[in-house]
């Protein structure tokens, strides 16, 4: 544990590339949170091409949860449009892998599973408006204290397509009463991002009773004086693929993302090759 902070405090300076290598060549396996600032990060999934277009579908119906930046080719696990030799079999810190529905096992490359009828989906990832939320000078526990962000299965019900659906998965920060609507504001600059927050105030509102034990990542301290706002989560299309019972379908790992090289200004995903 104490070797894996060591690596993650000396790659908050490394750039997206140097992360990925580091990632690729396993020296780094741990979550995201916090690094390559300045670069949009990534929720993936993968999936086979005869249920890509309804997964599409699933995402464009939820936005919020599900903001897409990238889709791969078929069978092609380079992901050109996100970054320069992004390879998506094994640039992700930790995969998980779900069989019929079910989580089998948590690797940290994919090679031996891809096939020829995969298809990849990148979706913006929350951590990106983090990095803003810091240099605004927003406390967000979980970066300060090298945790993953707590997330919860909330009662707001997807827009479903094909076989994908269910409830959203949403994301905890808890804000300092007088700086909610800053933060507000910063997470909605970033609508790749999932953009501003799904609720905020009361968790049992949207079925949360106890903050104290998320469904993914670390429990939050009390909340004390703070609010908690909630943002649209992306581990919601993982609890999707779940309820769909593919035979084979990949994920990240929560809190395990993508790092492109994507502007994370930017308001559409455009990476330009130099």
């Amino acid at each position: 544990m104490q070797h894996t902070a060591q690596q993650y405090h000396h790659l908050r300076s490394a750039n997206s590339n140097e992360l990925r290598q580091a990632v690729r060549t396993a020296r780094y396996q741990s979550h995201t949170a916090g690094l390559a600032p300045g670069c949009l990060q990534a929720n993936i999934i993968i999936l086979p091409e005869s249920e890509a277009l309804d997964f599409m579908r699933f995402c464009q119906r939820n936005p919020k949860p599900c903001p897409l930046v990238g889709v791969s080719e078929t069978g092609n696990p380079v992901m050109h449009t996100l970054g320069e030799d992004i390879d998506i079999r094994t640039d992700v810190p930790a995969y998980n892998v779900y069989r019929h529905g079910n989580l089998s096992e948590s690797l940290t490359d994919i090679e031996a599973l891809w096939q020829p009828d995969h298809v990849a989906f990148a979706l913006g990832c929350s951590f990106t408006f983090e990095d803003a939320l810091t240099r605004a000078g927003i406390s967000v526990w979980h970066i300060e204290n090298n945790k993953t962000v707590p997330m919860y299965r909330s009662n707001i019900l997807t827009c479903a397509a094909g076989a994908f659906g269910g409830e959203m998965v949403v994301t905890l920060r808890a804000i300092d009463k007088h700086r909610v609507d800053e933060a507000i504001a910063i997470s909605r600059q970033f609508p790749l991002a999932h953009g501003g927050p799904v609720h905020l105030g009361d968790p049992d509102a949207i079925g949360l009773h106890d903050l104290s034990k998320p469904e993914w990542g670390d429990a939050p301290p009390a909340l004390a004086d703070k609010v908690p706002v909630f943002w649209a989560c992306g581990v919601t299309p993982q609890h999707a693929l779940m309820r769909a019972k593919l035979p084979l379908s990949i994920s990240h790992k929560p809190g395990h993302m993508l790092v492109t090289d994507i502007d994370d200004q930017a308001e559409v995903p455009v990476y330009q090759r130099n």
